[in-house]
């Protein structure tokens, strides 16, 4: 159970931190790596949606056995990135530095996937 505290206490924090600045840097994004953004509200939407996760990372962090069903959740929130991305990247439609952020987040789902084996069902 600690581990899982761990686990996804660090992931809603990294979270936090590497989402958070997504919400002032939306004009920056199609100047370093155009084309620009041509759809805010999905783009708002995605940086509101991973955020809140983090809020839920935080939440499980805070009893794991309690909410030890909604890492299966968490596991496919990493999964509904990476996969697509990562395809995306061989497909040559978006920008390989991506796979940064896919390499962090595989970190995440197998620890995730880990935290979720080791931490006991409710009794």
């Amino acid at each position: 159970m600690k581990f899982a505290k761990i686990v996804f206490r660090i992931a809603g924090i990294w979270g936090l931190l590497v989402i958070t600045p997504l919400y002032f840097i939306f004009d920056m994004i199609g100047k370093k790596d155009p084309p620009p953004i041509t759809h805010p509200g999905f783009y708002y939407g995605f940086v509101g949606v991973a955020l809140v996760w983090q809020i839920a990372f935080l939440i499980i962090a805070s009893d794991p056995v309690r909410f030890r069903p909604l890492m299966i959740a968490g596991i496919f929130e990493k999964l509904v990135y990476i996969v697509p991305t990562a395809i995306l990247v061989v497909q040559k439609r978006t920008n390989p530095n991506d796979l940064v952020f896919v390499a962090t987040d595989s970190l995440l789902c197998v620890l995730f996937l880990l935290a979720y084996l080791r931490t006991p069902k409710r009794s």
